[in-house]
Formats: C-alpha cells, structure tokens, sequence
C-alpha cells in the first residue's frame, strides 16, 4: 500500500490512494456505478417501463449477492477498524469508502498537524434546494475529526459534536475540509474543523471525542460478529 503517512506512531492511508486490483477494483467500480444510479434516479424522468426493467435488473442482482458468502470485516464496524485493517477501513467507510456506494466519497490526506479533505455531494444529498443537507454535513463533519483524533495514537469515539452552519453549502462543486486536534485532557480529545467552498466559510465544528480500550473495543466487535445474521 502507498503513500503511508506516519504520524505519531499512527499510520494513514487515503483510501483513493490505496491500490485496488482483482475483487477489490471491481468492489469499487460496482459501489462507483451504484453512486451514479443512485445520483440519477433522484432526477431522472424516465418512464414506467424503463424504471420498471431497472428495478427488476437490481432486485435480480441483489439476489445474486445474497447468494454468496458475506465478508466480515476485521473490526465489524467501521469506526472501530482503527484497530484492525486500515485498508478495510477506509473502503468500506460510508463517508470515504470507495467500496460503499453510500459515500459521497470524501478524500482525506495528512499535511503537518492538519487533516485535509476533498468532496463534490451531488444531487442525492441535497437538502435545501441546490444545497447540501445540513444532516450530511454534520456526519461528513464526525468523519472528518474522527480521523484526526485517531492520530493522537489514543483514538476515541465520539462524545460531543457541535456544527455552526454559517452558509448554505453548494451541490456539485468540490467542497475542502480542514481539522486539527486542539488538546487531549486525559482520555478527552478536542477537535476542531472548517468547512470551504472556494473561499467562502460554510460551516465550522468542534468534537470531542473519548479514547478507549482497543481490546474491548474489539472484543465487542467480536461479540457483534458472532450474533450477526
């Protein structure tokens, strides 16, 4: 895997800087072709019988899927993969994952004391009209300082997230993010993000976050796994 960034005993990958090949690359060709449905259909005007043979096509699909065996990923859930493969992680995050076609996605990458991030939300995010839901920015938001907190070495989940929206954030234009972490008290862990585009300040938030103990944290993992249909 490229381009790992070691910061305080704790590595990084941006998840588009990861090298995909074999079932992994047409994971994330599959969930890129599902984004683009998705995108689509929320404005699309096709008639009955197109929409008909799309929904008989996907729901034959589903079916093959449900035909095969289901991976577990190696920490059961995505925020506790901290401990566990960062690859996995990464790829299967619903912000930054471009293995789930939930994400938008957002691309992250470490500069200094800085966590920087690129995203465009299109239509299927929008909220008011020509604008991002301000739901999608906040949890675009938990992501975002979520990864700068774990690079403290003592990740944490979170405990305090609070979004000032200072102006309405456009569709289809490239968004930036910037976050630091500002202090850890103990296991307490503050953060702080801005949200741009262009030049103009559309929202700004702070979290706190509280470290934990990774054994437990993948013991319940396990125990999750193990209950799991």
């Amino acid at each position: 895997m490229a381009d790992e960034v070691e910061r305080k005993g704790w590595p990084y990958w941006s998840s588009a800087h990861l090298e995909a090949t074999g079932a992994w690359a047409e994971r994330r060709r599959l969930a890129k072709a599902m984004r683009e449905v998705i995108d689509r259909l929320v404005t699309s005007d096709a008639p009955e019988a197109e929409l008909r043979a799309a929904a008989d096509a996907l729901e034959r699909y589903a079916r093959r899927l449900a035909s095969h065996p289901r991976r577990v990923l190696p920490a059961g859930f995505a925020e506790t993969a901290n401990a566990g493969d960062v690859g996995a992680f990464f790829d299967y995050s619903p912000l930054i994952g471009l293995s789930n076609p939930l994400a938008p996605p957002i691309v992250l990458r470490v500069e200094g004391d800085v966590v920087r991030g690129t995203v465009t939300f299109g239509i299927a995010y929008e909220g008011p009209p020509g604008h991002v839901h301000g739901g999608f920015i906040a949890a675009a938001f938990d992501e975002v300082l979520g990864f700068v907190q774990s690079t403290t070495g003592h990740p944490g989940m979170t405990g305090e997230l609070t979004i000032h929206y200072r102006k309405p954030t456009p569709l289809h234009e490239e968004l930036r993010f910037d976050a630091r972490v500002l202090r850890v008290e103990g296991r307490k862990i503050f953060t702080e993000g801005h949200l741009y585009a262009g030049d103009l300040l559309t929202a700004e938030a702070e979290g706190l976050f509280v470290s934990v103990d990774l054994a437990k944290m993948g013991e319940i993992a396990r125990r999750r796994r193990g209950s799991a249909p």
